[in-house]
């Protein structure tokens, strides 16, 4: 009978323990220039110990429940993420003729987009106050239009250990300075009829010219979308593959993790 209640009692505390940990989705908001932004900052407050912080920035449907979900997957135990608003306003697009329409002008002035993911970034450094970010090692992340995004901050000349970008464009603003210091990793699919040969070839001559570290791996068989898992009924150049998704994860665990070994 003993024996019987320590089971019980150890199952309950093990359950108890079980339902302590959580991903957690704490809303985080800013404004700047008149604009309010409303990010998520996403972690396991299970864990006490400092980690790595990201800057993470969506595809171009922006802060959604999807995005927040595809934030705590990547977070786990690993990562504080700040999951980014790059719109400001009301504007979350239900569509793509709207999410169309919202990144127009940041492509459009790709200033105004540097300035918007740099905004995120100091905000990711002053959680640091009330979150267990480790401030010596942070890095962005990002899909699709959020790849752009988090180029555009390392071509700002932040600094981050490391940036990592998935299906996302890798053109430069000519126009603007490009200053890195970031570790870059660009995770692109082969078929992606979005990144042509020779903006491929335009971003390997900007990474040799900065002289950083750097990688461009592209995935046989991917095209666009390739981690976007509502794009799973999707056809042409926006498709999610589980497969390629799972390889490329994994390429970004390893870089990120060496990056931040680097910057002890």
């Amino acid at each position: 009978m003993r024996r019987s209640l320590l089971v019980l009692s150890l199952l309950a505390f093990g359950h108890i323990g079980a339902a302590a940990a959580a991903m957690v989705a704490r809303p985080v908001q800013w404004t700047d220039h008149g604009v309010t932004y409303k990010s998520f900052l996403v972690y396991d407050d299970a864990v006490t110990a400092k980690r790595p912080g990201l800057v993470m920035v969506p595809n171009w449907f922006g802060v959604n429940d999807m995005a927040v979900a595809k934030a705590k997957e990547i977070a786990g135990k690993d990562y504080v993420i700040l999951l980014t608003d790059m719109y400001g306003g009301n504007t979350r697009p239900g569509n793509a003729e709207e999410a169309g329409a919202a990144v127009k002008p940041l492509y459009a002035d790709r200033k105004i987009m540097r300035q918007r993911v740099s905004r995120a970034f100091d905000e990711l450094k002053a959680q640091a106050r009330q979150a267990p970010v480790d401030v010596s090692k942070l890095g962005a992340i990002g899909f699709c239009f959020g790849g752009s995004a988090v180029l555009d901050l390392a071509r700002e000349g932040a600094n981050l250990a490391a940036v990592v970008t998935f299906h996302g464009l890798l053109a430069t603003d000519e126009k603007l300075p490009s200053n890195i210091h970031a570790s870059v990793l660009a995770l692109n699919g082969a078929d992606d009829e979005n990144v042509p040969m020779e903006q491929r070839a335009a971003f390997e001559d900007e990474m040799r010219r900065a002289k950083v570290d750097w990688a461009l791996e592209d995935f046989g068989g991917a095209v666009h979308c390739f981690t976007e898992k509502e794009a799973t009924t999707a056809t042409g150049n926006c498709r999610y593959d589980a497969k390629v998704a799972r390889r490329a994860y994994a390429a970004m665990h390893a870089w990120l993790k060496e990056a931040f070994a680097a910057a002890k």
